[in-house]
């Protein structure tokens, strides 16, 4: 069995073949097991400033989830749990702590089979000097041992979507059609995020016209050669989820053959294989999916965990379980705590305070009379003993032990890793301020949520 953790049960940790047998009424399938022709590149790297202060050493795939996850553990789930078992994951910017997290948690997921999930951290040459440019390039560069194994189609995801997708549906969908390309697209139109893109498709589901935006550039727009027959059809729009189903053939034609300079997955290579007529479908999906395009969404993601009904996104799923790094962790000390509504991660000590509606992650401590109401807590990656002395040289900095004191209110917040909270703090946005750049103090708002850096520290009485 493997020692992967899941958070459901230890039983859910066994990963079989979805191949059933065949009635021998029926023929086999002339498509290959998708565990044999399949792999996934997970990028791990988001827009560095789309969840700063979160990615300020960290890439958006590491970031805390729900207590005990990282949000790359459910892009990485979706692959196990549809039996793709070759997991290439894409990493760069701020990647140290998510490399480790893929390293341990992921290193024995495969075992006695033929998969893997591998780290190509971005690397330079003799003939590539510098970081990888992009998607694209990044692609490009390590095509070299994407090719290692002779699979039939890559499938291109981002590593910090929160969302649950059988992808054997859509391999399968894919190679019904005989499409070149397939991407995932939301059938719900929603604020265009920079990086994605908007589709019209005709009746068909064939992408005839690919718009992106970015941050720093208008919207830009690739028509696709469409025949004549496409011309009068019934046209749609829909929005990229940035995820991307290719031909392996397609794959290497494109990067290496067509736009040899590209370097961007969405911005150049989607629209530039429409334009040369290649032949790209559109997969609609109806579930739950989050971006993390704000602040503001992965807060509403996190709070979505604390209902009681009606989970958009269900971490308790026996049949799609989500798994993570395994860690040998105490079960949660709670001492006459009033608890409503919230997920409280292993390893927690918490003395007698209210929480309602929060998540509150790995080895936090709470202090006597605190109040903790919609918010998330990132929890800590080390247990410190509360009686920590200071001394003249250490300063109030060792005084403040890593936790939340005593009296403390939190409303409305996120505090990240091994935060200092002092006792008597507020931290409430008692000016109900909309954005704020605090960050030389420990904090920022964003879109009204208070978000306490990583390690910060908040002396005794402050008032946020």
């Amino acid at each position: 069995m493997s020692k992967l953790h899941s958070f459901i049960s230890p039983g859910s940790l066994f990963i079989c073949n979805s191949q059933q047998p065949q009635h021998p009424m029926y023929p086999l399938s002339l498509f290959p097991p998708v565990d044999q022709s399949v792999a996934a590149i997970v990028f791990g790297d988001g827009s560095e400033s789309r969840l700063y202060p979160l990615t300020k050493r960290r890439s958006e795939g590491a970031i805390p989830m729900a207590a005990n996850y990282r949000l790359i553990d459910a892009v990485v789930s979706n692959c196990i749990n549809s039996n793709i078992n070759k997991i290439y994951a894409l990493t760069q910017f701020n990647s140290t702590s998510l490399n480790f997290h893929l390293s341990r948690a992921y290193s024995g997921v495969f075992r006695g089979k033929e998969g893997f999930v591998e780290v190509i951290a971005a690397y330079q040459g003799l003939e590539e000097q510098g970081w990888f440019q992009g998607s694209a390039d990044a692609i490009r560069r390590c095509l070299w041992v994407l090719e290692e194994h002779p699979v039939d189609e890559f499938l291109v995801l981002p590593g910090h979507h929160l969302y649950k997708m059988d992808y054997q549906k859509l391999i399968e969908g894919h190679r019904n059609r005989k499409a070149d390309i397939t991407i995932v697209a939301s059938s719900a139109i929603r604020d265009q995020d920079p990086g994605l893109g908007l589709l019209k498709v005709n009746s068909e589901n064939q992408v005839i016209e690919f718009s992106m935006k970015s941050d720093s550039e208008p919207m830009s727009s690739i028509s696709a050669q469409a025949s004549r027959r496409f011309q009068n059809s019934t046209h749609a729009n829909i929005s990229s989820m940035g995820i991307y189903l290719i031909n392996r053939d397609v794959m290497a034609r494109l990067v290496n053959e067509h736009f040899p300079e590209a370097n961007d997955f969405g911005y150049e290579l989607i629209p530039g294989a429409i334009s040369i007529g290649m032949k790209v479908e559109a997969y609609r999906f109806d579930g739950y999916w989050e971006d993390m395009r704000s602040i503001e969404a992965f807060y509403q993601a996190n709070m979505e965990c604390t209902k009681t009904s009606n989970m958009r996104y269900n971490f308790y799923d026996r049949d799609s379980p989500v798994y993570t790094m395994p860690r040998c962790l105490p079960p949660s000390l709670i001492r006459d705590a009033l608890i409503s509504n919230s997920v409280i991660g292993h390893g927690c000590i918490i003395n007698r305070c209210k929480i309602k509606g929060t998540i509150v992650g790995m080895r936090t401590r709470i202090g006597d009379g605190a109040t903790i109401e919609n918010s998330v807590i990132m929890g800590s990656d080390i247990y410190q003993k509360e009686d920590v002395e200071s001394s003249a040289n250490e300063g109030q900095a060792r005084a403040i032990p890593v936790g939340i004191g005593e009296d403390t209110q939190i409303r409305k917040a996120i505090i990240d890793k091994n935060a200092r909270i002092g006792k008597n703090v507020m931290i409430i946005n008692r000016d109900n301020v909309q954005e704020g750049d605090r960050e030389a103090n420990g904090y920022i708002i964003s879109g009204g949520i208070v978000v306490v850096l990583e390690g910060a520290l908040i002396p005794d009485g402050s008032i946020l």
